[in-house]
């Protein structure tokens, strides 16, 4: 597995991370057996950069990660996240109590004193992105954290911050189908020395074997909510992701590998983290970075998927209202 560095000054972690989201059941039931079958997939692919997050399944997924990381030898470099709460009348908070809190939590289901990457899932405005950078600050001079990082941010937030205490990751929503970090988010976190983190590459299961089916969806889980999955837009969708999935298959690679491929090849900086609950599905898109794509490759990706070609919208009201937008 090819490095990438996680930051200017940072370590240096697979071109891969792996996104353990779904070890929660967020996408459907699993079981901890599965996910530890993940995880030690993962590492026998060279994958050595863990993200999660304290939400993940109300903490199931530190927890399961905490369990693997007691039973075997191997060190990862960990990414975990805080900042949502289940106070309706304050979905976000950055406040260095909540933030100190969350990380003690992560620290004790994880099993270990700090963590390589901690991030704050979301920006919230009632703390101003330099007073967050402080706190992140001083958590990193306590030995808690290596570095931190920012989760759905715009670029603005990124420079305030930055010109605190430096930022280590930018985690955005980045894929063949979501493009807006292309606005000059990506651009700044080259410029600044930051690693940007794409999350969700694989678009939600879009460019996964067999092509995620909204049809298919269990009811508790999030993406029947997303507008590109509902009936009015996911047909359009359907047809140029069928034509992405045929041209990878001719190539003789997973769509997977080659979405992921596409990711790695804008730029040495950009860091995807795929998910999964399953090594099998986890083995269809690993060699992602041995792909080297050719210029006819560019051109026709372009052709099948160009700028803007999806219908409808990543987020629905309710989703997008937590992240910061920009344009």
């Amino acid at each position: 597995m090819q490095r990438r560095t996680l930051g200017r000054n940072g370590p240096e972690v697979s071109a891969l991370g792996l996104g353990c989201l779904s070890f929660g059941g967020i996408f459907g039931a699993t079981t901890e057996a599965e996910s530890l079958d993940t995880l030690d997939a993962a590492w026998d692919h060279g994958i050595n950069f863990l993200d999660t997050a304290n939400v993940y399944g109300k903490g199931i997924s530190e927890t399961v990660i905490g369990k693997w990381l007691a039973t075997r030898p191997h060190r990862p470099h960990i990414a975990t996240k805080a900042t949502f709460t289940d106070n309706p009348a304050r979905r976000l908070d950055n406040r260095p109590e909540h933030l100190r809190a969350e990380l003690e939590g992560s620290l004790k289901r994880l099993g270990t004193d700090h963590v390589t990457l901690f991030y704050a899932h979301r920006h919230d405005p009632e703390v101003p992105a330099e007073d967050l950078a402080g706190t992140m600050q001083r958590l990193q001079e306590e030995g808690k954290i290596l570095g931190y990082g920012l989760s759905e941010i715009a670029p603005y937030t990124l420079e305030r911050a930055h010109a605190v205490h430096p930022v280590m990751a930018v985690q955005n929503e980045y894929s063949l189908w979501t493009r807006q970090p292309e606005l000059g988010l990506i651009q700044r976190c080259a410029t600044l020395g930051v690693a940007f983190v794409p999350f969700s590459p694989l678009a939600r299961g879009v460019f996964g074997t067999p092509m995620a089916d909204p049809a298919a969806f269990a009811t508790e889980e999030f993406r029947p909510r997303i507008p590109r999955f509902q009936p009015e837009n996911w047909p359009h969708n359907q047809r140029k992701l069928e034509a992405f999935h045929t041209y990878a298959r001719d190539r003789g690679v997973t769509p997977a590998a080659l979405a992921l491929a596409w990711i790695l090849d804008r730029a040495p900086h950009l860091i995807p983290i795929p998910g999964t609950r399953s090594a099998d599905h986890l083995r269809a898109w690993a060699m992602a970075p041995e792909i080297d794509l050719t210029d006819d490759d560019r051109e026709e990706i372009d052709r099948l998927l160009p700028v803007g070609w999806a219908w409808g919208d990543r987020y629905d009201n309710t989703q997008a209202a937590l992240s910061e937008r920009f344009s």
